[in-house]
């Protein structure tokens, strides 16, 4: 392979960090990975050693090396990682405290104290989202409030990514797509908002630079040359936030391909043209920059789609003939035994509350309508029916924003299965196409190196999506799907009142 044909990807990860390889064409040409801990000092809280995550890309770039890949021969580096997580560097750049992550909890009395600031209605017209725990502002005023040493000595605020950058290139900057989840982020205008940053006393000096996802964002140093094994002067790329990255990677970029992922969580993702019409911004949905220029994302959430999946396995695994993952395929196998729409049986999957279109914390799951005529299989089918109900109301949202809904590229472990799949482009009524290439957000940040530097002149690379496998909906479900869709969106406004008295 001649020289500077591949480009490397780094995604900073919850559970671990993933560095992958992609040649000239987009192909994968290797991968690796290295873990890390998530500490919980209380319930509720969510943190990380941003230390952790530089060993971890000096491990697995360690692991690329060891394999016969050659530094020399990357072109650039594309970074992305987990959003929203508040990293604070002091003027040494040493970190200052741990870093709080997205999914952490402590902060309703901050995201309060946000919206009584600016005021809801300007929030929404400014960062074009509602003030929620996992934003990085309320992560940022509860240290204020509770680590004021940390506070007063920060000279810097970065996101994961952005923190592997500067140990990288020893420059400050982020991405807009990234930027966009702080809810210090004027969406609409692609830059910081200084009203808000203003009516949260906020330094404006602790902000980085931010640009649009394929700008280069300077080059590796000696030091970090030194430390990584990667090239100095090879040339560090902007990259993006997860989910931005992650659709670059499956070219859905321009309006019409969305992307749906089934993790733990479940996300839809809506790529646009144009910022929203400001009626529509109401904070059901998120409304992101893309990480590429003159586009936007909308993105729906529910908080609870494999997590659901993984819930009733562990509360039925006593039971179960088989054990660990293989479960998942016993249970998934029942549950194509059971009719569409399940008799009557419905699942509200917010066991972790929910995000789309409820923003509502204390809401719960329910089975509803169980019956003695109600099998396992009904169980098991009625939570993935309940996972692809939630993600329809989102898209109900987005076409009412006037998004372009023409088919969904899959990731995540859930749309593995074929049986869910088939429930979610029954459900969605669109195309799920999904592919055996390696995806990820790691992949998209490779590619954002690569139009970064010219050696790709467009996201649509390394797979042929014409060849890939779509599932397409089907006629005959639709009406016993419909029927009990109906059923599901009537529940929760009867429910949202005892949800609340239950806490």
């Amino acid at each position: 392979m001649s020289p500077t044909t591949t480009v490397l990807g780094i995604d900073v990860g919850t559970s671990g960090l993933k560095a992958v390889l992609l040649d000239a064409a987009g192909g994968t040409v290797d991968e690796a990975s290295a873990s890390y801990p998530l500490r919980t000092p209380r319930p509720g809280w969510t943190e990380q050693d941003p230390e952790d995550w530089w060993t971890a890309t000096r491990e697995a770039l360690g692991t690329l090396w060891a394999r016969g890949h050659a530094a020399g021969q990357i072109a650039a580096v594309g970074l992305t990682g987990q959003m929203h997580s508040l990293v604070l560097l002091d003027e040494a750049g040493a970190v200052l405290a741990p870093a709080i992550l997205w999914s952490d909890q402590r902060t309703a009395a901050e995201c309060q104290t946000i919206t009584e600031r600016v005021g809801a209605a300007e929030l929404l017209a400014r960062t074009a989202n509602i003030a929620l725990p996992g934003f990085t502002a309320p992560k940022l005023l509860w240290v204020e409030r509770n680590w004021p040493d940390a506070y007063r000595r920060a000279r810097r605020l970065l996101l994961p990514k952005d923190f592997i950058r500067f140990r990288l290139a020893d420059v400050v900057a982020t991405d807009v797509s990234d930027a966009s989840g702080t809810l210090l982020f004027d969406v609409r205008q692609r830059r910081w908002s200084d009203e808000v940053v203003r009516a949260l006393e906020i330094e404006p000096g602790l902000l980085p630079p931010a640009l649009e996802g394929n700008a280069r964002t300077g080059s590796i140093s000696p030091a970090a040359a030194t430390q990584t094994g990667l090239i100095a002067g090879t040339p560090v790329v902007a990259g993006g936030g997860d989910n931005a990255a992650a659709a670059v990677g499956v070219d859905a970029v321009d309006p019409g391909v969305l992307t749906v992922s089934i993790g733990t969580s479940g996300v839809l993702f809506a790529p646009l043209d144009r910022f929203p019409q400001q009626h529509h911004v109401d904070g059901r949905l998120h409304v992101f920059c893309h990480a590429l220029p003159d586009r936007w994302h909308l993105m729906a959430v529910t908080l609870s789609a494999g997590g659901s999946l993984r819930w009733l396995r562990d509360l039925l695994q006593p039971l179960l003939p088989i054990s660990g993952d293989a479960a998942y395929t016993w249970l998934l196998e029942r549950a194509a035994e059971a009719p569409p729409g399940c008799e009557g049986l419905v699942f509200l999957p917010y066991l972790s509350g929910e995000r789309t279109p409820h923003v509502d914390p204390l809401a719960r799951g329910v089975f509803f309508g169980l019956h003695l005529g109600h099998r396992l299989e009904h169980l098991v089918r009625s939570v993935l029916e309940g996972v692809a109900f939630s993600l329809r109301q989102g898209l109900e949202l987005m076409q009412g924003v006037g998004a372009d809904t023409d088919v969904a590229r899959g990731a995540g472990g859930g749309l593995q299965s074929p049986i869910w799949r088939q429930i979610m482009a029954d459900v969605l009524d669109v195309s799920v196409q999904t592919t055996t290439a390696s995806t990820g957000a790691a992949r998209g940040a490779a590619v954002l190196g690569g139009l970064g530097v010219g050696l790709y002149a467009s996201p649509d690379v390394g797979i042929r999506w014409s060849e890939q496998p779509v599932q397409q909906p089907q006629a005959e479900p639709r009406a016993a799907l419909d029927a009990a869709y109906r059923i599901y969106t009537g529940l929760y406004p009867r429910l949202a009142g005892s949800f609340a008295e239950s806490v």
